[in-house]
């Protein structure tokens, strides 16, 4: 099989119809041997023809959609210095956009002896490591058209794709844990009506379990062990033998688009899965060590590693920095996404030591014309030195904000001295955000995530459990801010249920109402539990799975749910694309944009914030005074609220704030009940009045028109 030259770019194997051009970048490279399977698992090799700056490649006629590779790349093989090519390793394509089989921990698939870390390894890997192959880049998408749904209006919902659907009673059985199970009527139905308009997956770039998992007989689960960043994971495929994932993935992304649903991808660019210097062979390592992960200066033989996982991607290398924007562009614009949420996005920023918030990568993404306009959403932590950094990323940026999660967790059970924190976050914390430039909506909030306790299990339990994970309750953060009501796990006690039914509404209402996207962790409407364990990243199985048998036993919480993003959706005051200000929008004004109450019904001074009855507050959201304009240029009105919070364990008597503020005010949601109503069947209450909070509740009143 003689190939033609080729071009050097696009990088991958592209096809067009009536061959295929294969590329490769090495810069180490002596040369490299594209190696193309038959279905029968032989092999034929073929020397790419030619190199362009350190781009090998070359183009081979009559080679189409189907066809399994990988490559082997000769040169020189010397730990020490950071170089481990090993002609021996079949090595899988980093731009392949589609990935088959997996990885069987044969030894031959590592650089070194099982016995002699030092001894090199040259058993052939091939037979033992995922294929790369070639894909049919032809796709009907009929009309399809992105949602586009503004920041300040969106509302994301974490999911896992398999979780989501492994047990849906209406998805049939062979759709269930797939792209084509998430893209079923019965599951775009329930996210519908729960008035999500982003849906942000957890990650789907194809991953592998680790070698420590598959000894244990558990999974990598969640899938934050990523080895293609172009490729949809296969098995999340309903047929992954014919390699069909990239059709069935946009078929998915079209479906959720007919329904205004966002599709946004958590990726993983901070690390890959060969690990540390005792990792496997597989891909980059063998490729080019040396420009696609970060080494340690001094003993080029280990690896930095920010993330925990025994790597870093080198962001320093202008050729890692040209796949990881390849492979965003190539979401975009093959796969149709709408956003990317960035996993320990603080690696993406250590262009040196420190976490530098104007690094390459950085500057990359804000010139980019077709990265730059997709929601950017970041996870602003690693495990590194200084790598906490909420609020420190660019203004392109949203981010998760841990500080809210935190804050929110604090106040519900009860903390002392969380009071005007509460006040910020709750307001799209503006001290954080603000100073940048950026606008409530850089916060996503959230209480709860994939990594973590779930809603109810966060009310239902004080310690962690996760003795099902095998490494004897070591994994999992110990800090879950979180209180179980007085009995640990589940109960028959009446009260304590029924507490822990207005924590959880509690919880989600607070997100739901305040400033910023919120975000809501899949299953958390219908009540899921992970029996305490706060880190299923390991469990593919009913412990994660989404239980669906609890919509109808949990109806009222999923009826809940759905009524508070509807309300929010009606009330823009609720949704601000600017942050308050505390004083009148215009001049002339007699009532500021929002104030703060205490119990008493005295305006917040700098002495009430100090105090320590810190557990109830009110405050007054001026629906008049909302500094937006509308698609036509007019100015934004809405009601008047008053959001009125008791994280005591005791009812308080609670008095309005003066007929300025409003003469009649009616009761629209509270969580004691979980009602949420029309201003017309509320309770009516006077301004000046007085309302009773229940103990742990939240009430919102609407200001009701003079008659």
């Amino acid at each position: 099989m003689r190939p033609w030259p080729g071009t050097p770019y696009p990088l991958g194997a592209t096809y067009d119809g009536v061959g295929t051009n294969f590329t490769l970048f090495s810069e180490v490279a002596d040369h490299v041997e594209l190696c193309l399977f038959d279905d029968d698992g032989i092999e034929t090799r073929v020397r790419l023809p030619e190199v362009d700056g350190f781009v090998h490649h070359g183009y081979l006629l009559g080679v189409g959609p189907g066809q399994k590779y990988g490559y082997r790349v000769h040169g020189p093989h010397d730990p020490a210095r950071g170089l481990r090519c090993n002609p021996n390793k079949l090595l899988i394509d980093p731009y392949a956009k589609a990935i088959t089989g997996d990885a069987d921990w044969h030894e031959s698939l590592f650089g070194y002896r099982f016995g002699d870390p030092d001894a090199r390894n040259d058993l052939d890997s091939a037979g033992h490591v995922p294929l790369s192959v070639v894909v049919n880049p032809f796709f009907d998408w009929a009309n399809d058209r992105p949602p586009k749904t503004p920041y300040n209006e969106s509302v994301v919902y974490e999911a896992h794709v398999r979780g989501l659907t492994m047990q849906h009673p209406e998805v049939p059985q062979r759709l269930r844990g797939t792209y084509a199970g998430l893209a079923h009527p019965a599951v775009i139905d329930h996210l519908k009506g729960l008035g999500v308009t982003a849906l942000e997956l957890m990650p789907v770039h194809h991953f592998i379990t680790d070698h420590g998992l598959v000894q244990k007989g558990l999974a990598n689960y969640w899938g934050y062990n990523t080895i293609g960043f172009f490729a949809p994971h296969s098995g999340y495929a309903a047929m992954p033998e014919s390699a069909n994932q990239v059709q069935e993935f946009k078929g998915m992304v079209r479906a959720l688009h007919e329904a205004d649903i966002e599709v946004i991808l958590d990726v993983v660019y901070n690390h890959t899965a060969e690990g540390n210097h005792l990792g496997p062979t597989m891909s980059m390592r063998g490729i080019d060590n040396q420009a696609y992960y970060r080494l340690v200066d001094d003993e080029p033989q280990f690896y930095m590693d920010y993330t925990g996982t025994g790597n870093s991607l080198n962001v320093r290398s202008p050729h890692t920095l040209q796949l990881i924007m390849d492979s965003l562009r190539y979401w975009v614009t093959e796969m149709r996404v709408d956003g990317f949420r960035f996993d320990l996005a603080a690696t993406l920023a250590r262009e040196f030591y420190d976490v530098d918030r104007l690094s390459t990568f950085f500057d990359l993404v804000q010139q980019d014309p077709v990265v730059s306009q997709v929601k950017l959403i970041a996870e602003p932590w690693d495990v590194g030195p200084g790598g906490y950094q909420v609020g420190n990323f660019p203004p392109l940026w949203t981010e998760w904000n841990g500080k809210y999660r935190d804050t929110v967790r604090d106040f519900w059970r009860g903390e002392p001295a969380t009071l005007g924190e509460f006040a910020s976050r709750i307001t799209g914390s503006s001290d954080l955000y603000q100073d940048d430039g950026r606008r409530p909506y850089a916060s996503v909030n959230f209480v709860t995530a994939h990594d973590g306790f779930t809603l109810n299990d966060l009310v239902s339990y004080n310690e962690k459990h996760n003795d099902a994970n095998g490494e004897d309750g070591r994994d999992g953060a110990d800090d879950n801010r979180s209180w179980n009501c007085g009995v640990e796990g589940p109960t028959d006690d009446p009260e304590v249920n029924d507490l822990r039914a207005r924590q959880r509404r509690n919880l989600l209402a607070t997100t739901l109402l305040s400033q910023g996207v919120p975000m809501l962790l899949h299953g958390d409407e219908l009540g899921r539990t992970q029996r305490g364990n706060n880190n299923a990243y390991c469990q593919d199985n009913e412990l994660s799975w989404v239980d669906w048998t609890l919509a109808e036993k949990n109806r009222d919480l999923v009826e809940f749910t759905s009524a508070l993003t509807e309300f929010r959706r009606q009330h823009p005051v609720l949704r601000r694309r600017r942050f308050f200000q505390g004083k009148p929008i215009r001049k002339g004004d007699e009532l500021r944009d929002i104030a703060w109450f205490t119990p008493s019904g005295e305006e917040m001074t700098e002495q009430h914030w100090g105090d320590d009855f810190g557990r109830c507050v009110v405050v007054f959201l001026n629906g008049e005074g909302i500094p937006d304009l509308d698609q036509r240029g007019m100015r934004v009105l809405d009601d008047s609220f008053l959001l009125a919070f008791n994280a005591h364990h005791e009812d308080i008597e609670v008095t309005l704030p003066e007929e300025g503020y409003g003469a009649r005010w009616t009761v629209v949601i509270d969580t004691a009940t979980g009602d949420v109503t029309l201003p017309e069947l509320g309770e009516v209450v006077a301004g000046g009045g007085t309302l009773t909070l229940v103990a742990r509740s939240l009430v919102v009143l609407q200001r009701l028109e003079q008659e």
